[in-house]
Formats: C-alpha cells, structure tokens, sequence
C-alpha cells in the first residue's frame, strides 16, 4: 500500500504566516496553500530581521519543492496562501491547479487578485490545467481523491474577509483535510463539514485569539475555541496553527486542547521543530535587538 506523506513548509509556529502543506499520495505531490507572508505592523512595530530572514528561508523552501509538484491547490486569496509575485509565476508552469472560484463566494479584493494571478501573470495560459475547487471532486488514479467543500466564511458568517475552500485528500485510508483560515472553525458551517469529512489528519487555523474584544467578538473566539475542541474529539492528529499561534499564550491553548487529544500539535511539532512564535514575539525581539532603530520608528 502507497504511503501518504504529509510535511508542513511554514507556518505561524515556525515564524512566518503560511499554511503551506505537502501532501505526498499514490504518486501524487499536491502542495496546498504554497504561499508564504508576514505582518508589516504587530504592536506599532515592522517585521524584525529575524521574522524577514526567516520569510526568505520559507518562501526558498517552497519554491524548491514546487518545483517537482504535480498539483497546486490554492483555497483563497490571501497572500499568505499563494505565490502572487509577476517573477514567480514560473512555479505555476505545467502544474495542474485546484483553485477557489475566482468568480463566485467571493469579496472584491479576492476577486481582483484572482484576476490578476490568473490574467496579469499569465498563470492561466502556463498551467497545465484549471479547475474550480469549489463543492468539487477530483478522482485521481491509484485511489487519490480531492475534494474540496463549499465556500465556507473566513472566519465568523458574514466576515468581510470572504469564503475559503477546505480541501480533503482521501488515499490509503488516509484522510488528510486542510482548513485555512477557518479560525476555530467559528462557523457552524465549516465545523459540519469537517466532521462529517472524518479526517485522520486535520490541518487547521485556530481562532485569531489575539484579536479578542478587538477585531473579533470575544463571543465568536469563544465559539472557535469550543469548536477546535469538539474536533480534538474526533480526529486523530489536530494541528492548529495560523492565526492561533499569533497570541503569547497559544501554547497554552494547545496545551488545554491535549487535555481533549494528546495528539494536538503545532505545525511547527509535527515536523519535528522547535517553536518559534516570532510575530507574537516581536516586541520582545526589537527589545532584545534594537539596533534598526530607524525602521523600528
């Protein structure tokens, strides 16, 4: 029976702000979500060195395993989830994609980038193949399946910030589901699909916990909370990063969760890697290391 490999690129546990996947399945590489970003502002405050050196690392990491991949899926717009650059429109050559309807579920600004990775950079003419990931299925041989659910919100229902696509990739009674940006899930909507989905592995961005009160209504961070600990209940392996490991106390957090599931990791964990919270960290790292104080002003 053909193994399947999962290996997580970047991720917020490791000091960037990604979700970049490698799925490795009967024969198949799909990277998902091979995008790669940073916050220009965290507590008045640019990116430290340590945060940009990093970046660099992770976006070369990304670039070389692509080079090989079979299969890009992309669930939503976000810079942090797709390579969006003019020069590195190349990694998209004669690669088959699976991308979030550029034309439907979906708000103004992703609409825009959509048009623009697919027109402007040429993406549409160089890829191998298109299809919308949208509520579709894709059957690949040796018993791979992909299917990707129905728009689900970026957080809470009616977010501003537009829908995702989930993703899950059925192999080897494997069952391998990538929910970006789901934030919890704090939508009921996205909690039924995953549970209903069954993964053995889940990949998942927490709730934004660090913007409680602020940006997001401390209720509905409390809603993706209950919601990532009913999911401890059924999965296997939960990795909840993202948004969730931009908060100090987001060790805590899983720590709560292991209560639930042993097996809930960081993305940073399951690779076997120290975590390094270093957007959350960055005062501390401009206070260690203040010697830019000009871009630091």
């Amino acid at each position: 029976m053909t193994e399947v490999r999962v290996r997580i690129l970047a991720a917020d546990s490791m000091g960037v702000r990604s979700m970049a996947t490698i799925v490795e399945a009967g024969g198949v590489k799909i990277a998902i979500d091979p995008g790669v970003s940073y916050a220009p502002r965290r507590y008045g405050l640019p990116p430290h060195p340590r945060e940009l050196e990093r970046l660099e690392e992770k976006k070369e990491l990304i670039y070389r395993e692509l080079m090989d991949t079979d299969i890009i899926v992309i669930t939503h717009y976000h810079y942090d989830h797709y390579l969006y650059h003019d020069d590195e429109a190349e990694y998209y050559k004669n690669k088959i994609l699976l991308i979030k309807d550029p034309r439907h579920s979906i708000n103004v600004s992703q609409r825009i980038r959509a048009h623009r990775l697919l027109k402007k950079m040429g993406v549409e003419n160089i890829a191998k193949d298109i299809h919308i990931l949208d509520n579709n299925v894709y059957e690949i041989d040796k018993g791979l399946v992909i299917r990707g659910s129905p728009p689900v919100p970026h957080g809470p229902d009616g977010s501003k910030l537009g829908y995702i696509a989930m993703v899950l990739i059925e192999c080897c009674g494997e069952r391998i589901v990538h929910a970006s940006d789901v934030q919890g899930p704090i939508s009921r909507k996205a909690l039924e699909i995953i549970a209903e989905w069954q993964p053995t592995i889940l990949i998942i961005s927490g709730p934004p916990t660090y913007f409680a009160g602020l940006k997001v209504e401390e209720e509905q961070i409390r809603q993706g909370l209950n919601n990532l600990s009913l999911l401890a209940e059924i999965v296997d392996v939960l990795v909840a990063d993202h948004h969730f490991a931009r908060d100090l106390k987001y060790l805590s957090y899983l720590d709560q969760l292991r209560k639930i599931n042993t097996r809930v990791l960081s993305a940073a964990e399951f690779m076997g890697l120290p975590v390094e919270l270093l957007e959350a960290q960055r005062k501390l790292l401009w206070e260690k290391d203040p010697s830019d104080n000009n871009r630091a002003s």
